[in-house]
């Protein structure tokens, strides 16, 4: 169980998180104000407790970006083989997005922070979401020529990372389309095993 005191530190930290400049109206996603270790001794916890209603609102703030070229583009880059994978990079990637996509991602993580540390854990199988993950793949090789090429593509070239880009935006398409709980069961998973080991790994 998370000390009080921790969870209520993590909800202030990660609601300041998602910073507004008033004067423009415009959301910034400023990870830096995060503590690195309270995060990583808690958010476990967090993403079990979120409901699934939490987590797919952080699915649908991705599905609307992958539908834009210019941001599908900053979120695609994240799975370049050399790609900088860290906090700080994904921050400077959130924040070259359009004021409405800065806008749901910073809600999106408000939201799953404040439910997960308030709620009740969640039913969750990890098993089940990798095959939503598989079965979505699968669905997308059959509807997409070059998906799988896509999704195996290494190169640091521009046909490369146009390909992964396409094939990104395939599989969040078909996910678009499944039940919320497998939705927020495959972004539970993503989430607690990270980028680095689906874009290292390929899975």
């Amino acid at each position: 169980m998370i000390p009080i005191l921790h969870r209520a530190s993590l909800v202030v930290l990660l609601a300041t998180a998602a910073v507004v400049d008033a004067s423009a109206q415009r959301y910034e996603i400023d990870l830096s104000q995060l503590d690195p270790a309270l995060v990583m001794a808690v958010g476990g916890d967090v993403l079990v407790r979120a409901p699934d209603s939490a987590l797919d609102q952080l699915f649908q703030a991705v599905h609307a970006s992958s539908r834009v070229p210019e941001e599908s583009a900053v979120l695609c880059a994240l799975f370049d083989p050399d790609a900088d994978r860290s906090v700080g990079a994904f921050q400077r990637a959130a924040n070259r997005l359009g004021d409405g996509s800065r806008e749901r991602f910073a809600a999106a993580f408000t939201q799953i922070a404040v439910t997960g540390l308030q709620g009740q854990p969640q039913p969750y199988d990890p098993a089940m979401a990798q095959q939503v993950l598989k079965s979505s793949a699968v669905k997308a090789a059959m509807l997409h020529d070059g998906f799988m090429a896509g999704m195996t593509a290494t190169g640091t070239d521009a046909a490369s990372r146009d390909a992964r880009c396409r094939s990104f935006r395939w599989i969040v398409g078909v996910l678009n389309g499944a039940p919320v709980r497998e939705r927020a069961a495959a972004t539970r998973w993503l989430l607690q095993e990270g980028l680095t080991l689906v874009a290292d790994g390929r899975r």
